[in-house]
């Protein structure tokens, strides 16, 4: 039996289909969330085997809170889901400075106290698995989402560096890169107006906010599938690093890596060529 800890439990969305998968493999579940009180429903049916937590994860002392409570009801932390954040729109040079800080303090700072807190138990334990949600836009850019896909290229590069850093203590690490998945993640787009500070890019900022609107509900991904295909990919002997999910995610993901890929080739010889001569 495995303890999860799972953050970004809002009901509907791809914390509490983790819970969800979690709990009928027989394992524990800790699922935390800025209102838990939409949990506590849900939880009761699981008795003893769940512990739901308030959590607001841009807040450190909170989070040194959670982990211990988790730590001391079921002994340790064996899985650590980083869930939770959101997906703020707008143009690279008119969103305002506050809403780009919004978005890094709760897509990667928050990451980063989150694995600073689980760490040290996993380490002590010499065993654990991190799973990281990063998204398609950690891979390729997404316009109208720069700083969203800034932070999400930020988790990517974080997590390919602690995968190695930790790989030898026993844990293991895998980013995950959803596409558009059936999760309540544009749910609020109708109802925040568009904050864009320079009017020549009000218009693609407002085709953003309004292709939201008309996906919500309509999303391709099932999240109840993608969180299985985690788990799957979990308990692989040789698990991947990377997992991107949704079809049109992969297609657009392989699209944007082979473009690179042939650009950086077709310049091969630009690349060598400013080292310095080879002596002798």
């Amino acid at each position: 039996m495995k303890t999860w800890f799972i953050t970004g439990g809002t009901p509907g969305g791809f914390g509490s289909a983790y819970a969800d998968a979690a709990l009928e493999r027989g394992d524990n579940v800790v699922l935390t969330a800025r209102r838990p009180e939409l949990l506590r429903e849900w939880a009761v049916p699981h008795g003893d085997r769940v512990l739901v937590l308030p959590l607001d994860v841009t807040d450190t002392q909170r989070i040194e809170d959670a982990v211990t409570a988790a730590e001391a009801r079921f002994g340790g932390i064996d899985v650590l889901v980083n869930n939770a954040g959101r997906g703020w729109y707008g143009s690279v040079e008119g969103m305002t400075d506050d809403a780009v800080r919004r978005t890094f303090e709760l897509n990667f700072f928050a990451v980063v106290a989150v694995l600073r807190a689980v760490l040290p138990g996993m380490r002590a334990r010499q065993s654990g698995w991190i799973v990281n949600m990063s998204s398609v836009a950690g891979l390729r850019g997404v316009t109208g989402f720069g700083y969203y896909s800034a932070t999400k290229f930020a988790l990517e590069g974080l997590t390919e560096v602690l995968r190695e850093e930790v790989a030898p203590l026993g844990i293991r690490v895998l980013a995950v890169e959803p596409g558009a998945f059936r999760t309540r993640a544009y749910a609020g787009f109708a109802d925040e107006p568009v904050a864009e500070t320079v009017d020549a890019y009000r218009p693609l900022v407002e085709s953003v906010r309004d292709f939201m609107i008309t996906q919500d509900g309509n999303q391709p991904g099932d999240p109840v599938r993608a969180v299985r295909a985690v788990i799957e990919a979990l308990d692989e002997e040789e698990p991947p690093r990377n997992l991107v999910l949704g079809g049109a995610g992969y297609d657009a993901v392989v699209e944007r890596l082979d473009a690179t890929l042939a650009g950086i080739r077709a310049r091969e010889a630009v690349s060598r060529g400013v080292d310095f001569p080879a002596s002798g």
